[in-house]
C-alpha cells in the first residue's frame, strides 16, 4: 500500500464518510470502481486485487423464513444471497475502506425496523440504484462486537433485508438485482475497536 492510500485509509477510520454523504455521481464512480475491483478478482482467480480481498467465510446464515416489519421473506426469494450454495462456504468481497459504500442507520434495540427518520439517508442511494447499471448489488448487514456471534449474525441479515425491501417496494430497485447477506461482526470497518459504533452498519457492494 502506497503511503497515500495508507493515508486516505488512516483517515477514512478517523471520519469514516457515509453512503448519505456522498453526492449522486461520486456514489455512481465508487461503485464502478467496485465493479472493476470484483471483475479484476474474478479474472486473475487470485482471490485478491487492488482495493479488494476475496475469504471465504464458514457458516453464514441463511434463515428460511424471517420477519421484519410484518413483512415475511423466504430463502427462495431473490433477496437472499444469489450463488448461495447451504453446502458451500459464501465468499465475501472485502474491499479497502476507501471502497465501501457504508450506511450508518440507528436502529432501535433488538429492531430490524427501518424507522421514517432513517429513511432519508436512503435516498441518494435509491436514485443511484434505481437509474444504474449495476446488475448484482449485494447489501451486506455488520454489527459491533456486543453480543453473542449468533445473535449478531441474525440481526445483520435482518437489517440487510429490511434496507432491501425498502429499496424494493419504496425506491423502485429491481429485486432481481438485490443479494442480502449478514455478517455480524466479522468485518469491522474499525478493527482496533471492534465496539466502535462505525462497525453498525449497512454496505452496499456492486458486484456487476
Amino acid at each position: 500500500m502506497t503511503s497515500l492510500r495508507l493515508a486516505v485509509a488512516l483517515l477514512a477510520l478517523a471520519n469514516p464518510v457515509l453512503a448519505q454523504d456522498y453526492t449522486a455521481d461520486q456514489l455512481r464512480a465508487l461503485f464502478e470502481k467496485q465493479k472493476q475491483a470484483f471483475s479484476a478478482a474474478q479474472d486473475s482467480g487470485m482471490g485478491q486485487t487492488r482495493g479488494l480481498k476475496l475469504v471465504t467465510v464458514e457458516d453464514v446464515s441463511s434463515e428460511s423464513a424471517v420477519s421484519v416489519q410484518g413483512q415475511t421473506t423466504t430463502a427462495g426469494e431473490s433477496m437472499t444471497p444469489a450463488a448461495s450454495d447451504p453446502n458451500k462456504p459464501l465468499v465475501f468481497g472485502q474491499l479497502d475502506p476507501e471502497l465501501q459504500v457504508n450506511l450508518h442507520i440507528k436502529f432501535g434495540f433488538d429492531s430490524a425496523a427501518l424507522s421514517e427518520s432513517e429513511k432519508p439517508k436512503l435516498e441518494t442511494l435509491c436514485t443511484v440504484l434505481r437509474t444504474s447499471d449495476i446488475n448484482v448489488i449485494r447489501i451486506v448487514g455488520h454489527t459491533d462486537s456486543s453480543g453473542s456471534d449468533e445473535y449478531n449474525e441474525r440481526l445483520s441479515v435482518l437489517r440487510a433485508k429490511e434496507v432491501a425491501r425498502h429499496l424494493v417496494q419504496n425506491c423502485g430497485v429491481d429485486a432481481g438485482r438485490l443479494e442480502t447477506v449478514g455478517m455480524g461482526e466479522r468485518f469491522p470497518f474499525n478493527s482496533a475497536d471492534p465496539k466502535a459504533d462505525e462497525n453498525r452498519r449497512v454496505e452496499f457492494q456492486a458486484l456487476s
